[in-house]
């Protein structure tokens, strides 16, 4: 009797041991379920987590691969540029926090560069903001100026963020394509893509708060002309709408073209914001250092933006800038001044990727301004049936494929699209030209050897 009742008590004990462990499961996955709908993404960042860069980053990180796809310059960048970062980075004082919204020689020194070419003086305090890069400028921009339910105009194709930016704001991105005009066998250029004036003004209405300008354009390098600026300033004007001009690559145009700054036309400055780049003009993109240049009742609420992020930008690179842009203004007409030199440099490095990609049976777009050529590939017909993922556009799989068998990266151009545009545009890639030689000559060698590979 002693035994049963023995056991029964240990069978009790078990079964309330075991309800105590299964009830605390219970509650422990109840408590996990719960705490996960917690991890969930903030909604303005819904379907935003796919980047170009980090994909085809990836993919032309193997040595053997010859990167012609990210606008990484590889080539070195001024002496003197390097030697002013070398030299104050030992002063004490320039390794500390400076002034939030611009060091204050270097926005003395945009206020004096920028000063020549508008028709009024630039106050260095309030109507110039430096940035963590032209990303950051962009970023300041959207997030202090558009609200949600604005509509913002952004001309396909596009540097990715602009969308993703506009979005993010809750401002709903409306698109408009530039379009080729025939070109007769003739070379074609970046300026053969323009926009139809009769569409353009079709996307502009009482809810449009602004449009994102960018020339010279990247992908296709086009430098907008006089009649295209004022076409879209016309349409700013009648509509009350912002003008946000992403004009990094300002300095890098070449002959037969000339960079116009929108904010320059008449009614223009009161609602344009125009942003630099110092990684652009001055081939130091791992500075990451940006500039937004417009009147103070816009530039206030960048500031604003600024203030409560990043609130500061790193004050040694900033000094160092600033001294090489004063080496550059004193000397402006001069052929060593880097403003004039770069250009030139990459002129010749630009005639030689239109002759390589036409060796290949590629057709380039030749680029006016910036460091970046498109091509066409589908005359190559290239086999891509390995490719994995047949429900990618036809650039994607291409540049996989050119990266995989013939060790050379691009980048594709309807990464550059809206969802609609993407297959009017899936037939183009992107190759960057701010290259060394070295780098040049081993896309050359890889370019004969597929040309010989087709014959």
């Amino acid at each position: 009797m002693f035994l049963v009742q023995r056991k029964l008590c240990f069978l009790g004990s078990r079964a309330k041991f075991l309800k105590t462990i299964y009830s605390s499961e219970i509650f422990r996955l109840s408590t996990s379920a719960k705490m996960s709908l917690k991890f969930k993404n903030a909604k303005r960042i819904e379907g935003l987590d796919t980047n170009v860069w980090i994909e085809f980053t990836k993919l032309a990180a193997d040595p053997s691969v010859v990167n012609l796809g990210q606008g990484l310059p590889d080539i070195s960048p001024p002496l003197y540029v390097k030697e002013e970062l070398s030299k104050i980075a030992a002063v004490d004082s320039m390794n500390q926090y400076t002034r939030g919204f611009g060091h204050p020689s270097l926005v003395k020194a945009l206020s004096c560069l920028y000063e020549k070419f508008y028709q009024n003086k630039i106050d260095p305090n309030k109507e110039i903001l430096v940035t963590v890069g032209a990303y950051g400028s962009l970023f300041n921009a959207i997030q202090g100026l558009i609200d949600e339910g604005d509509e913002v105009i952004i001309i396909v194709p596009f540097y990715d963020c602009y969308e993703t930016m506009v979005r993010m704001a809750g401002g709903t991105p409306v698109f408009v394509s530039l379009r080729s005009k025939p070109v007769d066998g003739k070379k074609w250029s970046s300026s053969d893509w323009t926009l139809d004036p009769e569409e353009l003004a079709s996307k502009f209405n009482s809810k449009t708060k602004a449009i994102l300008l960018n020339t010279p354009h990247n992908p296709f390098g086009k430098v907008y002309t006089k009649e295209e600026l004022q076409l879209i300033a016309d349409l700013c004007i009648k509509y009350d709408a912002l003008c946000i001009s992403d004009e990094v690559y300002e300095w890098l145009v070449y002959t037969g073209n000339k960079h116009l700054k929108i904010a320059t036309f008449p009614g223009m400055w009161e609602r344009t914001i125009t942003i630099g780049s110092a990684g652009k003009t001055f081939s130091v993109t791992g500075w990451k250092l940006g500039w937004s240049i417009g009147p103070n009742h816009l530039i206030k609420h960048l500031q604003t933006v600024q203030q409560n992020s990043i609130y500061t930008c790193a004050t040694p690179l900033q000094e160092a800038l600033a001294q090489a842009f004063w080496i550059d203004i004193k000397r402006m007409d001069d052929p060593e001044c880097y403003f004039n030199s770069l250009p030139k440099e990459l002129e010749a490095k630009r005639d030689r990727m239109v002759h390589l990609l036409e060796s290949v049976g590629l057709k380039p777009i030749v680029p006016d301004g910036g460091y970046f050529i498109i091509a066409d590939v589908s005359l190559l017909d290239a086999d891509l049936s390995d490719m994995k993922n047949s429900n990618e556009p036809y650039d994607y799989k291409f540049v996989k494929w050119m990266t995989k068998n013939k060790k050379l990266s691009a980048i594709p151009v309807s990464a550059f699209c809206n969802k609609e545009t993407k297959l009017q545009f899936e037939k183009f890639v992107r190759f960057c030209f701010i290259k060394k030689d070295s780098t040049l000559d081993a896309a050359e060698e890889i370019m004969k050897a597929w040309s010989r590979q087709k014959s």
